[in-house]
């Protein structure tokens, strides 16, 4: 194995366990209604949190797949530096676990 695969696994594997969760727990939901919603996004906060997650799901998918790579990362990249700026930075790194809410 070379060290591009190891990353694109490891990446994927985090997008998977940060999105299939929230699937099942009805996480995406409730971070759409009691997160997004409530901070500007209405009505289209929970459609905006479904399309967070399924565009980490079918990143992870392509970089295992060794498909469309740099597009999924550009995605990926996107996605993840807009929680950073419009939760992380107001609401600090670990906010779910501290705060008891959705963030």
């Amino acid at each position: 194995m070379n060290g591009a695969l190891l990353l694109r696994i490891a990446t994927a594997i985090i997008l998977l366990s940060h999105s299939v969760i929230g699937i099942f727990n009805n996480g995406i939901n409730d971070f759409g209604n009691l997160y997004l919603n409530q901070i500007g996004f209405a009505p289209f906060g929970v459609l905006l949190a479904w399309s967070i997650k399924l565009s980490h799901i079918a990143a992870a998918v392509l970089l295992l797949l060794n498909k469309y790579v740099k597009l999924a990362g550009f995605v990926t990249i996107f996605v993840l530096l807009m929680g950073i700026i419009l939760v992380h930075f107001q609401e600090g790194w670990f906010c779910c676990w501290r705060r008891k809410k959705w963030c």
